[in-house]
């Protein structure tokens, strides 16, 4: 990953590392994944352990992330940087497309609202900021399902009492909903209607953070009678809007499977 690059870039490049593992790692495995000589690495582990960004586990010979990393991370949130980088792109998706949009995260099984853009004629809607719904009605939703890992969504819904309903429309399954997740994930954005509200249909395209895992889903909101066939044009719409926001975060698209 690095070469002959100074230390503190070679320092940034361990505590990303450490940051994508899902545990612990020994110093050799980080210096060989990193590209880091071991006796450099040994040496910046020591300065990240003075400085609390790492912790060593001893017993283990392992090193993980420390709170001091934690606190910037933590620092991060506060500033709310994701919603700050995404308004501007909402507020442009409405110009484009005069629905109303949304940016949306999933938070266990429930799609939670975060933003909320709308055009000068708006309509009146369920999901305003801060509200929950359940993720496998919503576009929102299934927009960050179809790219988590099998056993996490099956994890989400281990029997048909976690399928609940709004309406008559909408999965009743983990079978029902992988296949649709599997649809919505081919073609690059997902499609409610009248799952959340009859009458009204959304569509919604994933926003992946740097190491390209689904971290939220910009939407739009519309009257499926007066769209009607501009829904594909809408699903390209939000797939851009959701690409704008990946990049302003530095994050990437996921490989694909």
């Amino acid at each position: 990953m690095v070469g002959k690059v100074p230390a503190a870039r070679q320092t940034l490049a361990i505590l990303s590392y450490l940051a994508s593992r899902p545990g612990p790692v020994g110093a050799a495995a980080i210096a060989r994944d990193v590209g880091i000589p071991r006796s450099t690495t040994y040496h910046l582990l020591n300065e990240l352990g003075d400085a609390d960004f790492i912790v060593h586990f001893p017993e283990e010979r392992t090193y993980g992330l420390g709170v001091a990393a934690f606190e910037i991370g933590s620092a991060y949130l506060r500033h709310e940087p994701l919603e700050r980088l995404a308004r501007p792109v909402l507020a442009q998706l409405v110009r484009e497309t005069t629905q109303t949009a949304h940016l949306g995260i999933l938070q266990g099984s429930e799609t939670v609202y975060l933003l909320k853009e709308q055009p000068q004629t708006a309509l009146t809607l369920i999901t305003d900021i801060g509200v929950r719904l359940p993720a496998h009605l919503t576009a929102s939703g299934r927009a960050m399902l179809a790219h988590l890992p099998a056993a996490q969504v099956r994890a989400l819904y281990p029997s048909s009492v976690a399928f609940s309903h709004r309406t008559s429309a909408g999965p009743s399954s983990l079978r029902e909903l992988r296949e649709r997740l599997r649809v919505e994930r081919e073609r690059g954005w997902a499609n409610e209607v009248g799952e959340v509200t009859l009458g009204f249909a959304s569509v919604a395209a994933c926003v992946f953070d740097h190491g390209g895992r689904p971290l939220a889903s910009v939407s739009v909101t519309f009257t499926d009678a007066v769209v009607g066939g501009k829904r594909d044009r809408l699903g390209a719409a939000v797939v851009a809007a959701a690409e704008a926001v990946t990049n302003r975060i530095s994050g990437r698209r996921p490989r694909t499977r």
